[in-house]
């Protein structure tokens, strides 16, 4: 979809229809908000009319026990417009709410879905905008826009009617600037449109910006860049302030004209008026009565523009929520097979590239029977990585099968999948919440008793009982209170609890010292025996006793077999790798 509304009416109609089926669910909430929208546009009106009664047929006629009958329905008409009006307000917040509650479910439950390309080329600030302000934004539609659009446009209806029906003249003469104030609301209502639109853009690239450098402050930090981001978030900042100067420049020329062309309607309508009165051609009550006429005329008018920006700004932002919807960045799950890996793995002429033209892997077949292990080396680039990612189904490959147990990755459920392979990377990430919780990522099945076995296993246990709240310590974001071992460690933990049939190590350990190297490989040789797994590692003395080498270069295999074979190969890639790391030693 388009940002824009190309049709050049006041609101895209197509889009409005996509936004009232969200509000489908909350049918009887959005038909009762509507009665009273209605309900309200005859209500107000009355207090005029009964005003004007009470000062002709009660003050001027001295009817002290009539007037005081008025002044109790007076009051009582006013109580019931405010309890309509508190209802109104109340149930159109509500319903507001509620739509963008299941719509945020909804959008983050279809990111949730969404292949590792899309977050490739989309700046998590910009996704965050997107579930967060613009979905937000969707509830004006409904709290101030759509529905008190249509209690405005009533009430404007109401009072017009009213107004010709008790005086056709005096309501000509009051109404004369009329056309200037729709002229000055549509000259309004454009301005501004386009001025929050340009808010929107700039509060996008003030998250991107903003969730991009305190994710990566550390890097801002070590190489002393603190002043050259400062300069770009101060221009940022102040593209920002001048698109709201914008907007706010508009309202401060648009409010002042609204009430000089108010205030010439109503001297008009004195002037005109009182000569009608003087004339006896109406009467002092209807004059007093058009005085609060034109008030309540006047002021929904006066707020219409703005009204009118709101609900175009909320299609706006539904639009680019609509956006994120209709993606088709979803990973096809049309696999319906559950079984239980054994663990044989057989890639097939496999090629892949993640823009669809330049491919990282060229032509890669391999077979791996159960409860083997092939390691990967190759230069930065070769393509190492990438086998991991199509083996998960992260991306799809282009050419070629990828099969697990004689049967194409494509034809297991995608869930059943991914929770047989268990991931350990090099960089580990780690939520904000307990130790416990970032091993067992809230899955209820699992046990504590299982979680403290786990950590024995892989030697952590010892240091997390050090840790103040033990399996409780809150880990901070990305796990920033921790040490790198110590989060790799919480990873080898979380790997062991989910007891995967195939296991895959991307440099897991190549950034961990080397004490605590020594502590997990008695866990990595635990986890690995009698498991498929695929090791990718720098350091050739972790994967000598792999059943298989595969040595990649500019994603094609140049060389495959054991570590003895492959260093029988005089001038071979992983001769010279070997020989470079061993004489590093020397």
């Amino acid at each position: 979809m388009s940002n824009k509304n190309t049709t050049g009416n006041i609101v895209d109609w197509e889009l409005f229809k996509r936004v009232l089926v969200l509000a489908k669910p909350y049918k009887t909430a959005f038909i009762g908000a509507l009665v009273l929208a209605i309900t309200l546009a005859f209500v107000s009106p009355l207090r005029p009319y009964l005003i004007q009664l009470t000062v002709d047929n009660y003050i001027f006629k001295s009817n002290e026990a009539g007037l005081m009958n008025m002044v109790y329905l007076l009051i009582g008409v006013l109580f019931v417009d405010a309890f309509l009006r508190y209802n109104f307000t109340y149930l159109t917040n509500w319903l507001g709410q509620s739509v963008i509650k299941n719509l945020r479910v909804r959008v983050f439950q279809h990111i949730l879905k969404f292949r590792l390309r899309y977050f490739d080329n989309t700046a998590i600030g910009t996704a965050t905008t997107r579930a967060i302000n613009d979905v937000e934004a969707i509830n004006n539609i409904f709290s101030q826009g759509m529905l008190t659009i249509v209690a405005d446009l009533l009430t404007i209806s109401t009072v017009l009617c009213i107004m010709f029906y008790t005086d056709w003249k005096l309501s000509l003469v009051s109404l004369v600037p009329f056309p200037f104030l729709i002229y000055s609301t549509y000259i309004f209502k454009e301005k501004v449109k386009g001025a929050f639109q340009i808010v929107r853009t700039q509060v996008a690239k003030m998250n991107a910006f903003l969730q991009e450098h305190i994710t990566g402050m550390s890097i801002v930090q070590v190489f002393s860049a603190e002043q050259k981001e400062m300069d770009k978030f101060k221009r940022i900042n102040d593209d920002q302030k001048k698109a709201h100067v914008q907007s706010i420049w508009y309202y401060s020329i648009f409010f002042p004209v609204v009430e000089i062309i108010i205030a010439s309607s109503l001297g008009l309508m004195v002037w005109f008026g009182a000569n009608l009165v003087i004339d006896s051609q109406t009467s002092l009550g209807v004059l007093i009565a058009f005085i609060l006429y034109l008030n309540m005329l006047y002021r929904p008018m006066r707020m219409l523009a703005d009204k009118f920006n709101t609900l175009q700004m909320g299609l706006v932002a539904s639009d680019r929520v609509f956006s994120v919807l209709d993606k088709s960045e979803i990973i096809p799950d049309e696999g319906t097979l559950q079984a239980e890996f054994k663990g044989h793995i057989n890639f097939d002429q496999v090629w892949f590239a993640y823009n669809e033209v330049d491919f990282v892997i060229k032509d890669v077949s391999f077979d791996l029977q159960a409860g083997q292990t092939l390691a990967i080396v190759g230069a930065t680039g070769a393509g190492k990585s990438s086998i991991i990612n199509i083996l998960n189904r992260f991306y799809e490959i282009q050419k070629g099968s990828i099969k697990i147990d004689e049967v194409d990755v494509k034809d297991y459920k995608l869930d059943s999948l991914r929770s047989q392979i268990g991931l350990v990377l090099q960089d580990v990430f780690l939520f904000s919440g307990s130790i416990y919780d970032n091993i067992t990522l809230r899955n209820p099945k699992i046990t504590k008793a299982q979680v403290e076995e786990a950590a024995k296993i892989v030697g952590a246990h010892e240091f997390i009982e050090k840790l103040p709240g033990k399996y409780d310590y809150k880990v901070m974001e990305r796990g920033a209170t921790l040490s790198l071992g110590q989060r790799q460690l919480i990873s080898f933990i979380r790997t062991v609890v989910f007891d995967p049939k195939i296991l895959i190590l991307d440099e897991a350990t190549s950034s961990i010292d080397t004490e605590t190297e020594l502590l997990v490989q008695y866990a990595v040789e635990k986890l690995v025996a009698n498991r498929t797994s695929i090791v990718i590692a720098h350091r050739l003395s972790t994967i000598q006793h792999a059943n298989k080498i595969m040595v990649l270069d500019k994603g094609k295999i140049v060389e495959i077999g054991s570590h003895e074979e492959l260093l029988q190969i005089a001038g071979g890639h992983y001769r010279k790798l070997h020989d470079t790391q061993f004489m590093a030693r020397v």
